[in-house]
């Protein structure tokens, strides 16, 4: 017998991708850029600006192609695309200025998940890539699922590479951001 939640027609991302799951996604990346944000604020520069050997090299990097990367798909999703800086290149070396930048970008996916529609997250995608400039089409739920993904990679890297300068990053799981679970002993 199959159970009752497997259906037999093909479904695609979008009956999969809400705007309530968008909604929760978007808080928690809001909550978590705060948190980490505020213990790496606790560093000297130097020590955010170490090569520490990761991807994008320091802590200051990889906060930066956060911003980046988030800035490229919200401007894929909802225009004027994003056209700097180059793939790899920091957006703002200035801590405090990327802090800032860092709240108005999460305060436009916030307002983003707001005010998304089924019709769009059934739409197709069309984008050249910064990385390779090759052009792609993709499910935009699919997408708007990969933003996320991609934010909670890197901010992984990031919970490393503050542990390897001291930083205890707390705890950084979905369960904890407030008001999604009800803690009941």
């Amino acid at each position: 017998m199959v159970p009752d939640f497997i259906d037999a027609k093909p479904r695609g991302p979008s009956s999969l991708v809400t705007r309530e799951y968008c909604q929760l996604m978007a808080r928690y990346n809001r909550w978590m850029n705060e948190r980490l944000y505020a213990s790496c604020a606790l560093l000297p520069s130097e020590e955010r600006n170490r090569d520490r050997g990761a991807f994008f090299d320091s802590i200051s990097g990889t906060l930066n192609h956060l911003l980046w990367a988030d800035r490229m798909w919200l401007g894929r999703f909802t225009g004027p695309p994003c056209e700097v800086p180059a793939f790899g290149a920091d957006m703002f070396p200035d801590f405090e200025e990327l802090r800032s930048e860092r709240d108005i970008t999460d305060q436009s996916l916030l307002e983003w998940s707001a005010n998304l529609t089924s019709d769009w997250l059934a739409s197709t995608l069309v984008y050249t890539s910064k990385v390779d400039s090759k052009t792609r089409r993709i499910p935009a739920a699919l997408a708007a699922v990969h933003m996320f993904n991609h934010g909670i990679h890197h901010r992984g890297q990031l919970t490393t590479l503050m542990s390897q300068a001291g930083i205890d990053p707390g705890v950084t799981d979905l369960p904890w951001l407030p008001g999604v679970v009800q803690v009941v002993d």
